[in-house]
């Protein structure tokens, strides 16, 4: 776990997030700030796209946390399984073979 993880941990912790939060309420702040990035985006306003995707990494480090997971690890799995994804390119969006 890096060093910036922790702090994340250390701060959901201080605040009660890890304590008595919930993962619908940690979803309900996923999708919060999933909608600050779409309106962020619409606008090309880096600040608020950067803010927003930071967000939205704190809130997922938290919820790896509550199912005693790393962020760490989620992502290096997810990566194992993209590394050998093969696919196309199709309207701008990446498609996976089946």
């Amino acid at each position: 776990m890096n060093k910036l993880e922790l702090k994340v941990l250390a701060w959901a912790k201080q605040k009660g997030i890890l304590d008595t939060g919930t993962v619908a309420g940690q979803l309900g702040k996923l999708h919060e700030e999933f909608k600050e990035l779409e309106d962020a985006v619409s606008f090309e306003d880096m600040p608020e796209i950067a803010d927003a995707i930071g967000d939205m990494q704190v809130v997922l480090i938290i919820l790896a946390e509550m199912y005693g997971l790393s962020a760490q690890e989620c992502l290096e799995g997810a990566y194992e399984v993209i590394a050998r994804r093969k696919g196309e390119m199709v309207n701008g969006v990446f498609v996976k073979d089946e």
